[in-house]
């Protein structure tokens, strides 16, 4: 039987939400799929324009979600457990980062608009403004950093 959503799910601790939550809880803004800088003697991480090559730049979704690490071995495997370790990076109005910080979800996210269209409306997606990453290479990311990314 597969997972059924609860309601207000997303207001529960991130350790108790069922697999299908989980994955809900995504705003579907894409910009976890942008590449970053990370500077290791700061620990300060930038973003820049440059998308992971599988991210669709219109729906700011992967285009290859569920096989996505035959492509991309490196990209990251969120889960309850490894949020820990990865939220430092993760865009501040990131879903998954506020409610590991135990914040509450913006008013644009789709689980309280009650459309997946509202986070592009807020132009809170990367929608239409990426570079592949194929077409600019690693040395010339930082030309492509983004100085304020909320």
């Amino acid at each position: 039987m597969a997972d059924k959503k609860r309601k207000k799910f997303w207001e529960l601790p991130l350790g108790d939400l069922n697999p299908t939550e989980w994955e809900a809880l995504c705003d579907g803004c894409g910009k976890c799929c942008l590449n970053k800088l990370e500077f290791v003697d700061t620990n300060e991480v930038e973003f820049t324009r440059v998308a992971c090559r599988l991210l669709d730049g219109q729906t700011c979704r992967c285009s290859q979600y569920e096989i996505r690490h035959h492509f991309v071995p490196e990209c990251v495997r969120l889960t309850p457990e490894s949020i820990s370790e990865i939220a430092y990076w993760m865009p501040r109005t990131c879903a998954y980062r506020l409610r590991f910080e135990d914040k509450p979800l913006e008013s644009w996210h789709y689980l309280l608009s009650g459309s997946k269209e509202t986070v592009h409306e807020a132009g809170q997606s990367v929608r239409g403004w990426t570079v592949p990453e194929y077409e600019v290479p690693e040395e010339d990311w930082e030309d492509y950093v983004i100085e304020d990314l909320s």
